[in-house]
């Protein structure tokens, strides 16, 4: 499911042959949905519509009526009401499309009518109804064992690349903090829109990073007749670097989460008083207040602003205090609205952000409702809520998020003030709830870029226009300007809106592990544009066009394509002029954004394997083979392993069977392949030799496989327990049960195997003296010895192991509290000799997540230091020579390099995002410094 373009990565990325169109209308515009025979637009059109019963039913009778155009063959079984909104006289209508009863994801077909004079006219529609779903809806994988599986994998995304003194529960023995930190709720099944579907468990998963601390919440799509994870990504809107994430709705907000109910003494006395307060900026705002007897406080409580309507507040938290996980996922205990003696609020609100916050909340609802005639996030009048302040383990926490209730600001630092303090930071979170209840953009891959996007789009027109700042200002596209005490603006900004970023020289490929596909990263592609369409046509019309593009055209699964079309419908339907129309074309063109953009991404590898759509499913290479996973060009088929030669020549041949389950994680030493299935309810490891014959099954097991090896018909491999308790095994010819190298005992635990010849090295942690240690460990299997190899300090954490000839190499943290870089380290076989190949401190540091080696050269996946999402920032291939003395870069394409195997002398292969597919590669020879 990692194809990384098109309908924000979820669904095809290949159109079949469309059917003919019917004749239209003169005016009438038909973009074809691509995957399906419904149109993804529809504009231009004046049909009558059921006038006298309700818009959902009217919409649904108009897709009946015209099966020729829409190939919907029964709108009223297969698609439901999901929102009707009315603006005046237009009417919009979403529909969520059902297979055999059961939800597609991203599914939705909207409706756009005028309602006149009791009579209804059908002017357009758009959205994705995939019409080739043939998928059954019986799952064969239990809920129960679908969430065991939801929770590990997240476990292993979490904390697979490194064994931690954190993976210890006291007085319990070895257990990974990644998994007991991990609970996970079904919300049943689900179809994912891959060719003829995918059945799946939708799974949340919550809890906290090990490594981060910070909160967790992924979906999670587990395959329901094999029960492999299908798809992965975090539903936390974040506003950017440095990263921090949310979760779902407060359950304990009483009366103020459901509005002005029981506050007021009489329904028709207005309760609220106005206040004032100090904004960090040092202007004094006024603040709508409400005077609390129970406290004998003014409280920041705002009735005013939707007294007329749902009588709902707006409300200001003070989180002090509060640890970020406590913010997530719940509503933390004992806070209270800020409050103060009297109206004036003092100095102590003032740097707690809470006026800020409170002014600044106002100021957003003020926005949508005056511009856009929209009653808070929600459409409806719904509560809006502010918590402020908020720490991490008791640090600063610089970011903010919108978790689908309220919007969480961290508390400030020596550097940065509270996040409230700056309205584009504001008008951001609040915007994710604008988009949350409209289009509802998936946040991942391209589509959560145009949620990102068009967040910044409105956060940052409000600040602007709030500031009375000329759009033409140099600074007018900058984001969070205002949240440094020291650096300028121009230093201080998380994003440009100005950068002018393009597909073809800025969009990065990467999978959904990182930036949840790039939502961050490739944001100001789209936002971008929408920016350049405000300059030249002006605040008003511009604002106009992105909002109904927006609630009236945009579905869950929109890409940059999809955006930029539902964005020239939209100023169409609002008859702009031809020129003004032009230059929604125009700014789309200078970035970049065109159907077929993707086409002009290069790299400098050579291609072995394309269009895998798979990922994190694992390279194997040797003896002059490849190995990996793969699924059909659309990605609805469960993955097959193959293998091919890695010199390009031949075909590659597929290994596994075709038997509904997963064929993941392979190996090869050029004579076998090995590999993992998973099935309904366990896993077994399989092999085959290259050369052709029958698949043996080598081992079954209940518990997660990972980190398969072989080599001379030894096979080593890493499992993981559901208590995230980790062992390496390994299986010599005929043998049954694994041995493992721990002898599975719970008060240890192993991981990260390599294997060479008849050694197999791993990341050990271990009790000693009272306390537990961290070590890399080598096995010689033939003769049973084991041998620690000697340290040069104390470690945190241990990475990936490698093990050739002359040597073993692991990925080593050895320096507490940093930012999570590791040295490259070796030692010779007999343990002797520890030295670092690459530092883990000074300006050349990296942040490494895999270690490949060959008996010529050390390839490390990693990051470089740097606090900013940009290209230099993602996981890249470094190569070293075995003695550290030589390092380059093994290719300078632009995207995510991952999941590197040695080939063989400097040659890699590895799976690359560049093009914006999961793509496997090769170079021969080190690229260079890439500068």
């Amino acid at each position: 499911m990692a194809a990384l373009i098109g309908a924000a990565a979820l669904v095809v990325t290949a159109a079949p042959a469309q059917a003919a169109a019917p004749r239209q209308a003169p005016g009438t515009e038909v973009i074809p949905g691509t995957g399906t025979e419904t149109p993804a637009l529809v504009s231009g059109i004046r049909e009558a519509a059921d006038g006298t019963g309700s818009a959902a039913d009217a919409a649904r009778g108009h897709l009946a009526g015209k099966e020729s155009r829409y190939k919907i063959a029964d709108p009223r079984r297969d698609l439901a009401p999901a929102q009707s909104v009315r603006s005046g006289a237009d009417e919009t209508v979403r529909l969520q499309q059902k297979h055999r009863g059961v939800d597609v994801l991203g599914g939705q077909y909207v409706v756009r009518m005028e309602h006149r004079g009791g009579k209804r006219t059908v002017t357009g529609t758009s959205g994705k109804y995939f019409t080739g779903l043939k998928v059954g809806t019986q799952a064969t994988v239990s809920k129960e064992t679908a969430v065991q599986r939801a929770v590990t994998a997240t476990a292993r995304q979490l904390g697979g690349a490194k064994l931690d003194k954190g993976d210890i529960a006291p007085g319990k023995g070895v257990r990974t903090a990644s998994a007991k930190a991990l609970t996970g709720t079904s919300h049943g099944l689900v179809v994912l829109p891959k060719g003829a579907g995918l059945l799946a468990h939708h799974v949340t998963v919550r809890g906290t990073d090990p490594a981060t601390g910070e909160p967790v919440q992924r979906e999670v799509y587990v395959d329901a007749k094999a029960g492999f994870p299908l798809l992965q990504y975090s539903s936390i809107k974040t506003f950017g670097t440095p990263p921090a994430k949310t979760v779902a709705a407060p359950k304990a907000a009483g009366a103020r989460g459901s509005g002005a109910k029981g506050r007021a003494a009489a329904a028709d006395d207005f309760p609220g008083t106005t206040g004032s307060g100090v904004k960090y900026d040092g202007n004094a705002v006024p603040l709508q207040l409400y005077k609390d007897a129970s406290r004998n406080e003014y409280t920041m409580n705002d009735y005013s602003r939707m007294w007329g309507s749902s009588k709902n507040l707006i409300s200001t938290w003070d989180a002090r205090g509060v640890d970020v996980s406590e913010a997530s996922g719940k509503w933390p205990a004992g806070i209270k609205e800020f409050g103060s003696p009297t109206p004036a609020f003092g100095k102590d609100a003032t740097e707690a952000g809470a006026v800020d916050a409170h002014w600044a909340a106002g100021k957003v609802y003020d926005y949508y409702k005056k511009v856009h005639g929209r009653d808070s996030l929600d459409g409806r009048g719904g509560t809006i809520n502010s918590l402020v302040g908020v720490t991490w383990y008791g640090q600063p926490y610089i970011n903010a998020f919108w978790d689908g209730t309220k919007m969480v600001y961290g508390q400030g630092d020596d550097e940065y003030k509270t996040l409230s303090a700056d309205l584009d930071v504001v008008g951001h979170e609040m915007t994710h709830g604008v988009v949350e209840n409209s289009a509802n953009l998936v946040y991942a891959g391209q589509s959560g870029a145009l949620n990102e996007g068009i967040a910044d789009y409105f956060g940052n027109a409000i600040d602007v226009d709030a500031t009375g700042m000329a759009m033409d200002d140099p600074d007018s596209g900058l984001l969070g300007e205002d949240l440094c005490r020291t650096q300028t603006p121009r230093q201080c900004a998380i994003r440009d809106l100005n950068d002018g970023h393009t597909t073809s020289k800025n969009f990065l490929g990467v999978g959904f592990g990182t930036d949840n596909g790039g939502v961050h990263l490739n944001s100001t592609i789209f936002s971008g544009a929408l920016w350049d369409i405000r300059e030249d046509l002006g605040r008003t019309l511009a604002d106009t066009i992105v909002y109904k593009a927006l609630t009236s055209y945009m579905t869950p699964l929109d890409g940059f394509t999809e955006g930029r079309d539902a964005v020239l419908a939209a100023a169409k339907d609002l008859k702009v002029s031809a020129k003004d129309l032009n230059v929604v074309k125009r700014s789309f063109n200078a970035h970049g954004i065109v159907p077929g953009w993707e086409n002009a991404l290069g790299v400098d590898s050579d291609q072995l394997f394309g269009k895998l759509n798979t990922g994190g499913t694992g390279v194997g290479a040797g003896g002059g083979w490849w190995t990996t996973s793969k699924s059909n060009d659309d990605g609805s088929e469960p993955y097959s392993v193959y293998a091919g030669r890695t010199d390009g020549t031949g075909h590659p041949k597929l290994i596994s069977p075709n038997d509904g389950r997963f064929h993941l994680y392979p190996a090869t030493d050029g004579k076998t392949v090995v590999w993992v299935a998973y099935g309904t309810t366990s896993l077994d490891i399989l092999s085959r030799p290259l050369a052709g014959g029958p698949i043996k099954k080598l081992y079954t097991s209940t518990t997660d496989v990972s980190g398969v090896r072989v080599e001379g018909g030894l096979v080593t491999f890493e499992s993981m327990d559901p208590f995230g308790s980790r062992h390496v095994g390994y299986l010599k010819s005929g043998d049954r049960e694994p041995t493992w190298v721990d002898g599975g005992k719970y008060q240890l635990s192993t991981a990260l195997p390599s294997l060479h010849g008849a050694k197999v090295a791993y990341a050990k942690l271990y009790p000693e003296a009272g306390t537990y240690k961290l070590g890399t460990e080598v096995l010689d299997v033939k003769t049973g010895k084991t041998t620690l190899m000697k340290q040069l300090g104390e470690p945190e954490g241990i990475g990936q192991t490698g093990v050739n000839g002359s040597g073993v190499y692991w990925l080593v943290d050895e320096v507490p509290a940093d930012q999570g870089q590791m040295a490259v380290r070796r030692a010779n076989p007999d343990g002797t000799g520890a030295a670092d190949i690459s530092k883990e401190t000074g300006p050349d540091a990296l942040f490494p997540y895999d270690l490949t080696v060959s008996e010529e050269a050390v390839t490390v996946e990693a990051a470089l230091p740097d606090t900013e999402y940009r290209n230099e920032s993602l996981p890249k291939l470094w190569q070293f020579s075995l003695d550290g003395k030589a390092k380059n870069r093994v290719s300078c394409n632009r995207g995510e390099q991952s999941l590197p195997a040695a080939a063989g002398g400097k040659q890699v292969v590895w799976i690359d995002g560049t093009t914006g597919y999961t793509d496997l590669v090769t170079r021969s020879r080190p690229a260079g410094l890439c500068g």
